[in-house]
């Protein structure tokens, strides 16, 4: 495992799941919501996103945490594991809930400076039909893909995949 990506409905644990595996295995970390907010909750310029994760991609090695699904078949070229946290909508949405209460009215370090947690009912709403609308892409476009793929259905599979590591 030299570059990963870690993919998943948001509230998933994504960025937990990177952060634990960065220090196990020494891999620098790059959190695509960092590539992509401006401060403000302002979204950068697509060919700045672009330009920000293409230099990224180069490196030799990293984790890639976020989805982003425009940019995922470029990422897959470029990896050689995805971990897709699988997880059901109620767990996704009490994780996106719990962020937002333990971090409200501040920037988390995954995300753009100046991008304060806050309450988003249309997010809210993505998360709760992101099995329904993303997930189908998501396993069809690892279908393709020469990377070793793990799938992870659950906290205890996570746990158990980092003990494995």
């Amino acid at each position: 495992m030299e570059r990963v990506l870690v993919i998943g409905c948001p509230g998933a644990g994504k960025t937990t799941l990177s952060t634990a595996l960065s220090e196990k295995l020494g891999l620098p970390l790059v959190n695509l919501d960092r590539l992509h907010w401006r401060p403000g909750w302002t979204e950068a310029p697509q060919e700045e996103f672009d330009a920000l994760l293409a230099a990224e991609l180069e490196k030799p090695r990293w984790i890639i945490d976020g989805n982003y699904s425009r940019t995922l078949p470029l990422r897959l070229r470029y990896c050689d594991t995805v971990i897709f946290l699988d997880f059901g909508r109620l767990r996704c949405t009490f994780g996106v809930l719990k962020r937002v209460v333990t971090n409200h009215g501040r920037s988390r370090p995954d995300m753009g400076d100046d991008c304060p947690e806050r309450f988003d009912a249309e997010f809210m709403r993505y998360v709760w039909g992101f099995n329904g609308s993303q997930r189908s892409k998501l396993l069809a476009a690892l279908e393709g893909t020469e990377a070793e793929v793990t799938v992870l259905k659950n906290r205890r599979e996570v746990r158990r995949f980092l003990e494995s590591v």
